[in-house]
């Protein structure tokens, strides 16, 4: 798209194939100075009409946790209502850590669906995203385990390559990806980002005269962020929106890119006050999380854990809501913060449970019931902020709250910034919400949340 500015209006739509990779690319919009608003379903024009001065929307959805027979069923009316918009880019936000598989989360499936619908001319694939610790260097991807660790190789990441449901045994992306599409993939590599705007224009084109289909950039450094969202922008386009797949890199890509033409506003200011007390609820079985939960009961957070294996029907369900909500409110009225959580970690026994859950499609019975056991503590506290972790459960929790929308409130760690809360409830509206993934986040990340601060 040639310009000397930002067009008005839109300037990006997204999907999100979970919750909290959708606040992750939100974040990344609004720390450029951009409002972006995050909603559960498409909106309606009434419903952006309340959003004055808004650039960016997205719809976070649960796609990496779908069959593709489900996949058929849910994605092609929410691709068309985003299709329908006047942006000239549509972002399907996945995973940085590209955990999928043919069977479950398909990334290549998701791309064929998404191509029925937009039709661009190819579809850039940006995974890479250095703020978040996510590397892609000649195909193949890295990343930290946490934000203290080293950095692996993704077949060789210590929870990666572990997933309950989406084991990574691959880390060329390329292959892996070729598991599930039948599409040609190319790459612009480390090497070739690092030349001239036309040379990377001439590569890009050579790879789609020889028949390349979706194409994968490297990205180590800020600067490769910078020269893709160069090119993304080359290729985008008002009347026919460019498809783009890949992490929040993409949306780093395009406010680098943006930011050094000097086309974005001054930076926002964030703020949020500092609480006493807040409540976590938790389905991550993540030793990122597992480790922050030890954090908050050794900082006095009271601990209470559900007996995962017994949640199979509703009447354990409902007698399990009973007794944690009971044990929530004594903690809360003793003045403690509290974390309620169906796992910790590769240690706790009740990971084969949840394991089973989340592989028999039964993971949507755990994110439910945290929540319920949620929202009836909201109902009976004064708790303004919340932490919910595990990236299904985010999506499975923010349904049943009945949430609308979402706005940055502040930054708190890179992927999981603090949100503002939109819905018709009057007691939810307005609270506040971190959503994370399993991995995000350093050990003390509870702190923060109370502090209101990163």
């Amino acid at each position: 798209m040639a310009a000397d500015s930002l067009p008005e209006g839109l300037l990006l739509s997204f999907y999100g194939d979970d919750f909290t990779g959708s606040t992750d690319s939100m974040e990344a919009l609004a720390r450029a100075g951009l409002r972006a608003v995050l909603f559960l379903e498409p909106p309606s024009p009434s419903q952006l009409a309340r959003f004055e001065g808004v650039r960016a929307i997205g719809v976070a959805g649960v796609s990496r946790s779908l069959s593709s027979a489900q996949m058929d069923t849910e994605l092609p009316p929410i691709f068309e209502r985003l299709r329908a918009l006047p942006a000239p880019l549509f972002h399907v936000k996945i995973c940085s850590t590209f955990d999928s598989s043919p069977e479950t989360g398909s990334i290549g499936h998701t791309i064929d669906i998404a191509q029925r619908v937009f039709k661009s001319s190819f579809a850039p694939l940006v995974v890479g995203a250095p703020s978040l610790n996510r590397f892609c260097v000649f195909g193949n991807l890295f990343a930290r385990s946490g934000p203290e660790s080293g950095v692996f190789r993704l077949d060789r990441h210590p929870t990666m390559r572990h997933h309950p449901v989406t084991p990574m045994h691959e880390s060329d992306l390329r292959l892996h990806l070729a598991q599930q599409t039948a599409r040609r993939i190319g790459l612009i590599d480390t090497l070739q980002l690092g030349e001239t705007e036309e040379s990377i224009e001439a590569h890009l084109q050579s790879l789609l005269t020889a028949g390349d289909e979706v194409v994968l950039f490297d990205t180590l450094t800020e600067a490769h962020l910078t020269a893709i969202g160069r090119t993304l922008w080359r290729h985008a386009n008002s009347d026919n929106p460019l498809f783009t797949l890949g992490s929040s890199g993409v949306e780093y890509a395009l406010t680098a890119y943006w930011r050094s033409r000097g086309w974005l506003p001054p930076p926002s200011v964030f703020s949020a006050a500092p609480v006493e007390r807040i409540i976590v609820v938790s389905g991550s079985c993540s030793p990122v999380t597992e480790r922050q939960i030890g954090w908050g009961i050794e900082s006095g957070f009271v601990e209470i854990a559900l007996n995962t294996p017994s949640l199979t029907n509703e009447e354990a369900v409902e007698r399990t809501i009973r007794q944690a909500l009971t044990d929530a409110l004594t903690a809360w009225e003793s003045g403690k913060s509290v974390i309620v959580h169906t796992c910790r970690g590769a240690e706790d026994p009740r990971l084969l449970a949840a394991q089973f859950a989340q592989e028999s499609g039964t993971g949507r019975r755990l994110g439910e019931t945290l929540g319920r056991i949620l929202q009836r503590f909201i109902e009976e506290t004064e708790v303004r902020r919340v932490v919910v972790a595990g990236g299904d459960t985010s999506g499975y929790v923010a349904r049943t709250l009945g949430i609308e929308a979402l706005e940055v409130q502040t930054p708190i760690t890179p992927g999981s910034p603090l949100c503002r809360v939109y819905a018709p409830n009057a007691r939810l509206n307005g609270m506040e919400i971190l959503f994370k993934g399993g991995q995000v986040g350093k050990v003390n990340l509870l702190g923060s949340v109370l502090a209101g601060s990163a």
